[in-house]
Protein backbone atom coordinates (compact mmCIF):
# COMPACT_ATOMS: atom_id res chain seq x y z
CA UNK A 1 0.00 0.00 0.00
CA UNK A 2 2.79 2.60 0.68
CA UNK A 3 4.71 1.95 -2.66
CA UNK A 4 1.33 2.67 -4.35
CA UNK A 5 0.91 5.39 -2.69
CA UNK A 6 4.89 6.75 -3.19
CA UNK A 7 3.76 6.35 -7.17
CA UNK A 8 0.66 8.20 -6.88
CA UNK A 9 2.62 11.00 -5.40
CA UNK A 10 5.33 10.59 -7.55
CA UNK A 11 3.00 11.16 -10.70
CA UNK A 12 1.15 13.85 -9.37
CA UNK A 13 4.23 15.46 -8.45
CA UNK A 14 5.23 15.22 -12.13
CA UNK A 15 2.37 16.26 -13.57
CA UNK A 16 2.27 19.19 -11.55
CA UNK A 17 5.75 20.41 -12.15
CA UNK A 18 5.77 19.31 -16.17
CA UNK A 19 4.70 22.27 -18.45
CA UNK A 20 1.46 21.20 -20.62
CA UNK A 21 1.18 22.43 -23.90
CA UNK A 22 -3.01 22.47 -25.48
CA UNK A 23 -4.10 24.36 -28.23
CA UNK A 24 -7.92 25.10 -29.54
CA UNK A 25 -9.02 26.00 -33.11
CA UNK A 26 -12.63 27.50 -33.62
CA UNK A 27 -13.53 26.37 -37.00
CA UNK A 28 -12.37 23.58 -39.09
CA UNK A 29 -14.67 24.91 -41.99
CA UNK A 30 -14.25 28.28 -43.57
CA UNK A 31 -15.45 30.73 -45.90
CA UNK A 32 -13.13 32.26 -48.11
CA UNK A 33 -11.70 35.43 -46.29
CA UNK A 34 -13.66 34.16 -42.90
CA UNK A 35 -11.51 34.98 -39.94
CA UNK A 36 -10.37 31.99 -37.59
CA UNK A 37 -8.82 32.00 -34.00
CA UNK A 38 -6.55 29.60 -32.92
CA UNK A 39 -5.11 29.63 -29.16
CA UNK A 40 -2.13 27.99 -27.71
CA UNK A 41 -1.75 27.58 -24.03
CA UNK A 42 1.58 26.40 -22.11
CA UNK A 43 0.71 26.01 -18.20
CA UNK A 44 3.22 25.48 -15.48
CA UNK A 45 6.29 27.58 -16.90
CA UNK A 46 8.06 28.02 -13.75
CA UNK A 47 9.38 30.88 -14.81
CA UNK A 48 10.62 29.51 -18.05
CA UNK A 49 11.12 31.20 -21.32
CA UNK A 50 9.35 29.77 -24.45
CA UNK A 51 11.00 30.05 -27.78
CA UNK A 52 8.76 29.67 -30.83
CA UNK A 53 8.41 31.37 -34.26
CA UNK A 54 8.22 35.46 -34.54
CA UNK A 55 5.21 37.30 -34.49
CA UNK A 56 2.90 37.12 -37.28
CA UNK A 57 5.44 33.86 -38.85
CA UNK A 58 3.84 30.98 -36.97
CA UNK A 59 1.33 29.60 -39.56
CA UNK A 60 2.44 28.49 -42.97
CA UNK A 61 1.67 30.85 -45.57
CA UNK A 62 -1.36 29.78 -47.15
CA UNK A 63 -2.44 31.33 -43.96
CA UNK A 64 -3.06 35.01 -43.91
CA UNK A 65 -2.29 36.21 -40.23
CA UNK A 66 -4.47 39.23 -38.95
CA UNK A 67 -3.32 39.61 -35.51
CA UNK A 68 -0.95 37.70 -33.59
CA UNK A 69 -1.12 38.70 -29.78
CA UNK A 70 1.69 36.69 -27.26
CA UNK A 71 0.95 36.93 -23.38
CA UNK A 72 3.20 35.64 -20.95
CA UNK A 73 3.08 34.80 -17.06
CA UNK A 74 5.64 33.45 -14.53
CA UNK A 75 3.55 30.19 -14.97
CA UNK A 76 1.60 30.79 -18.47
CA UNK A 77 2.42 31.04 -22.12
CA UNK A 78 -0.86 32.42 -24.58
CA UNK A 79 -0.88 33.20 -28.22
CA UNK A 80 -3.75 33.70 -30.10
CA UNK A 81 -3.89 34.05 -33.45
CA UNK A 82 -6.58 35.42 -35.91
CA UNK A 83 -6.04 34.26 -39.80
CA UNK A 84 -7.86 34.07 -43.51
CA UNK A 85 -7.67 32.11 -46.01
CA UNK A 86 -8.04 33.09 -49.96
CA UNK A 87 -7.98 30.04 -51.67
CA UNK A 88 -10.26 27.50 -51.73
CA UNK A 89 -8.85 23.65 -50.73
CA UNK A 90 -7.87 21.74 -47.82
CA UNK A 91 -5.09 23.28 -45.68
CA UNK A 92 -2.68 21.90 -42.69
CA UNK A 93 -1.99 23.81 -39.73
CA UNK A 94 1.22 21.45 -39.45
CA UNK A 95 2.87 20.17 -35.43
CA UNK A 96 4.18 23.97 -34.29
CA UNK A 97 7.20 23.76 -31.90
CA UNK A 98 7.57 25.47 -28.92
CA UNK A 99 10.61 25.60 -26.86
CA UNK A 100 10.16 25.52 -23.28
CA UNK A 101 13.78 25.91 -21.13
CA UNK A 102 15.25 22.04 -23.19
CA UNK A 103 12.00 20.38 -23.98
CA UNK A 104 10.55 21.11 -27.07
CA UNK A 105 6.59 20.90 -27.19
CA UNK A 106 4.30 20.29 -29.81
CA UNK A 107 0.73 21.09 -30.92
CA UNK A 108 -1.09 18.43 -32.12
CA UNK A 109 -1.93 19.36 -36.44
CA UNK A 110 -5.89 20.16 -37.90
CA UNK A 111 -6.98 20.11 -41.15
CA UNK A 112 -8.71 23.22 -42.23
CA UNK A 113 -11.34 22.96 -45.34
CA UNK A 114 -11.88 26.54 -46.96
CA UNK A 115 -14.89 26.79 -49.25
CA UNK A 116 -16.47 29.12 -51.29
CA UNK A 117 -19.88 30.41 -50.01
CA UNK A 118 -21.35 31.95 -53.33
CA UNK A 119 -23.56 29.20 -55.13
CA UNK A 120 -23.95 28.31 -58.59
CA UNK A 121 -27.52 29.26 -59.00
CA UNK A 122 -27.32 32.56 -57.84
CA UNK A 123 -28.71 34.88 -59.98
CA UNK A 124 -26.93 38.32 -61.15
CA UNK A 125 -28.96 41.24 -61.79
CA UNK A 126 -27.67 44.17 -63.63
CA UNK A 127 -28.36 47.80 -62.45
CA UNK A 128 -29.14 48.92 -65.87
CA UNK A 129 -30.50 47.61 -68.87
CA UNK A 130 -27.33 47.09 -71.43
CA UNK A 131 -26.89 49.98 -74.04
CA UNK A 132 -25.36 49.34 -77.74
CA UNK A 133 -22.55 51.26 -78.20
CA UNK A 134 -21.27 52.14 -81.97
CA UNK A 135 -17.51 52.25 -82.03
CA UNK A 136 -15.12 54.84 -84.45
CA UNK A 137 -11.91 53.75 -85.72
CA UNK A 138 -10.34 55.92 -83.01
CA UNK A 139 -12.38 53.94 -80.46
CA UNK A 140 -10.60 50.85 -81.21
CA UNK A 141 -7.39 52.56 -81.21
CA UNK A 142 -7.99 53.70 -77.78
CA UNK A 143 -9.25 50.70 -76.33
CA UNK A 144 -6.55 48.32 -78.10
CA UNK A 145 -3.01 50.42 -78.57
CA UNK A 146 -1.55 49.24 -75.09
CA UNK A 147 -1.70 45.76 -77.06
CA UNK A 148 -0.29 46.85 -80.05
CA UNK A 149 2.47 49.07 -78.50
CA UNK A 150 3.24 46.10 -76.31
CA UNK A 151 3.83 43.49 -79.66
CA UNK A 152 5.52 45.89 -81.16
CA UNK A 153 7.96 46.18 -78.12
CA UNK A 154 8.17 42.35 -77.79
CA UNK A 155 9.24 42.11 -81.63
CA UNK A 156 11.69 44.83 -80.81
CA UNK A 157 13.23 43.07 -77.87
CA UNK A 158 13.18 39.93 -79.79
CA UNK A 159 15.17 41.19 -82.85
CA UNK A 160 17.56 42.90 -80.44
CA UNK A 161 18.29 39.69 -79.04
CA UNK A 162 18.80 37.99 -82.27
CA UNK A 163 21.19 40.77 -82.96
CA UNK A 164 23.08 40.64 -79.80
CA UNK A 165 23.16 36.68 -79.97
CA UNK A 166 24.43 36.73 -83.63
CA UNK A 167 26.74 39.55 -83.63
CA UNK A 168 27.39 40.64 -80.13
CA UNK A 169 29.72 39.45 -77.34
CA UNK A 170 28.35 38.51 -73.52
CA UNK A 171 31.27 39.74 -71.34
CA UNK A 172 31.18 37.22 -68.62
CA UNK A 173 31.41 38.68 -65.14
CA UNK A 174 34.77 37.24 -63.45
CA UNK A 175 34.56 34.69 -60.55
CA UNK A 176 36.35 37.09 -58.49
CA UNK A 177 33.92 40.32 -58.82
CA UNK A 178 30.94 37.71 -57.85
CA UNK A 179 33.17 36.59 -54.75
CA UNK A 180 34.45 39.56 -53.83
CA UNK A 181 30.77 40.98 -53.93
CA UNK A 182 29.32 38.04 -52.22
CA UNK A 183 32.05 38.01 -49.34
CA UNK A 184 31.06 42.11 -48.62
CA UNK A 185 26.95 41.18 -48.43
CA UNK A 186 27.97 38.48 -45.78
CA UNK A 187 29.83 40.84 -44.39
CA UNK A 188 26.89 43.12 -44.09
CA UNK A 189 24.91 39.72 -42.55
CA UNK A 190 27.26 39.33 -40.16
CA UNK A 191 27.08 43.04 -38.82
CA UNK A 192 23.33 42.73 -38.45
CA UNK A 193 24.01 40.71 -35.46
CA UNK A 194 21.59 38.09 -35.83
CA UNK A 195 23.53 35.44 -34.64
CA UNK A 196 24.21 37.19 -30.80
CA UNK A 197 20.33 37.90 -30.90
CA UNK A 198 19.39 34.45 -31.50
CA UNK A 199 17.45 35.49 -34.33
CA UNK A 200 17.58 32.36 -36.21
CA UNK A 201 14.76 32.76 -38.66
CA UNK A 202 16.04 36.50 -40.34
CA UNK A 203 19.37 34.85 -39.91
CA UNK A 204 18.84 31.65 -42.40
CA UNK A 205 16.84 33.54 -44.66
CA UNK A 206 19.01 35.88 -45.80
CA UNK A 207 21.63 33.58 -45.70
CA UNK A 208 20.07 31.08 -48.40
CA UNK A 209 19.16 34.77 -50.31
CA UNK A 210 22.89 35.36 -50.68
CA UNK A 211 24.22 31.87 -51.38
CA UNK A 212 21.30 31.35 -53.97
CA UNK A 213 22.14 34.75 -55.89
CA UNK A 214 25.88 33.68 -55.22
CA UNK A 215 25.89 30.05 -57.07
CA UNK A 216 23.28 31.47 -59.86
CA UNK A 217 25.95 34.03 -61.19
CA UNK A 218 29.34 31.84 -60.13
CA UNK A 219 27.92 28.63 -61.13
CA UNK A 220 25.29 29.53 -64.10
CA UNK A 221 23.13 27.53 -61.92
CA UNK A 222 19.50 28.41 -61.71
CA UNK A 223 19.90 28.28 -57.72
CA UNK A 224 17.05 31.18 -57.45
CA UNK A 225 14.18 28.95 -58.72
CA UNK A 226 15.55 25.88 -57.86
CA UNK A 227 13.49 24.31 -54.46
CA UNK A 228 16.32 22.84 -52.22
CA UNK A 229 15.57 19.35 -52.88
CA UNK A 230 15.85 19.91 -57.18
CA UNK A 231 19.33 22.67 -56.39
CA UNK A 232 21.02 19.59 -54.31
CA UNK A 233 19.92 16.67 -57.15
CA UNK A 234 20.98 19.35 -60.04
CA UNK A 235 24.40 20.33 -58.29
CA UNK A 236 25.07 16.27 -57.72
CA UNK A 237 24.52 15.58 -61.91
CA UNK A 238 26.27 18.26 -63.45
CA UNK A 239 29.73 18.20 -61.18
CA UNK A 240 29.80 21.41 -61.32
CA UNK A 241 30.37 22.35 -57.82
CA UNK A 242 33.23 20.05 -56.01
CA UNK A 243 31.51 17.31 -53.46
CA UNK A 244 33.24 19.04 -50.73
CA UNK A 245 30.95 22.58 -51.25
CA UNK A 246 28.05 20.63 -52.46
CA UNK A 247 28.07 18.99 -48.83
CA UNK A 248 27.92 22.35 -47.19
CA UNK A 249 25.47 23.71 -49.31
CA UNK A 250 22.97 20.61 -48.92
CA UNK A 251 23.43 20.79 -45.03
CA UNK A 252 22.99 24.55 -44.45
CA UNK A 253 20.54 24.62 -47.18
CA UNK A 254 18.30 21.95 -45.62
CA UNK A 255 18.47 23.47 -42.28
CA UNK A 256 18.01 26.50 -43.76
CA UNK A 257 14.32 25.79 -44.69
CA UNK A 258 13.82 23.37 -41.52
CA UNK A 259 14.09 26.95 -39.65
CA UNK A 260 12.03 29.18 -42.00
CA UNK A 261 9.17 26.15 -41.27
CA UNK A 262 9.72 26.70 -37.54
CA UNK A 263 10.90 22.78 -37.76
CA UNK A 264 14.02 23.40 -35.90
CA UNK A 265 15.83 26.05 -33.29
CA UNK A 266 19.37 26.42 -33.91
CA UNK A 267 21.48 27.38 -31.50
CA UNK A 268 24.50 29.66 -31.64
CA UNK A 269 27.24 27.75 -32.51
CA UNK A 270 25.52 26.04 -35.50
CA UNK A 271 24.74 29.46 -36.47
CA UNK A 272 28.36 30.58 -36.67
CA UNK A 273 29.58 27.40 -38.21
CA UNK A 274 27.03 27.53 -41.14
CA UNK A 275 28.08 31.47 -41.98
CA UNK A 276 31.94 30.30 -41.66
CA UNK A 277 31.35 26.87 -43.70
CA UNK A 278 29.06 29.40 -46.85
CA UNK A 279 31.84 31.81 -46.42
CA UNK A 280 34.47 29.33 -47.48
CA UNK A 281 32.34 27.76 -49.85
CA UNK A 282 32.32 30.94 -51.48
CA UNK A 283 35.91 32.08 -51.16
CA UNK A 284 37.01 28.04 -52.65
CA UNK A 285 34.84 28.53 -55.57
CA UNK A 286 37.25 29.98 -57.81
CA UNK A 287 38.91 25.97 -57.43
CA UNK A 288 35.62 24.51 -58.68
CA UNK A 289 35.62 27.22 -61.91
CA UNK A 290 39.54 26.23 -62.67
CA UNK A 291 38.33 22.55 -62.51
CA UNK A 292 35.43 22.76 -64.69
CA UNK A 293 37.76 24.72 -67.11
CA UNK A 294 40.78 21.84 -67.41
CA UNK A 295 37.80 19.39 -67.55
CA UNK A 296 36.33 21.17 -70.59
CA UNK A 297 39.92 21.77 -72.19
CA UNK A 298 40.49 18.06 -71.65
Amino acid sequence: MKKILSILCFLICVNAFSQILSSNLEKKTLALGEVNHFIIKIDNLNNQQVSAAAKNELLPFHFEEIKDSIGTQPNLYERKIDFSVYEEGKFTIPELEFKVGDKVLKTIPYEIEVINTAQKGDQINDIMNNKEVKLEPKDYWELYKWYVLAALSVIALIVVIFMIVKWGRNKKSSPVVATNQTLKELDSLKKKKYIEEGNYRSFYVELLDISRKFITKQYNVPADVLLTDDLVQLMKTNNTISRDNEKIVEDVFLRGDLVKFAKTFPDKEIMEKDFTDIREFVKRSSNDLEFENLRKDV
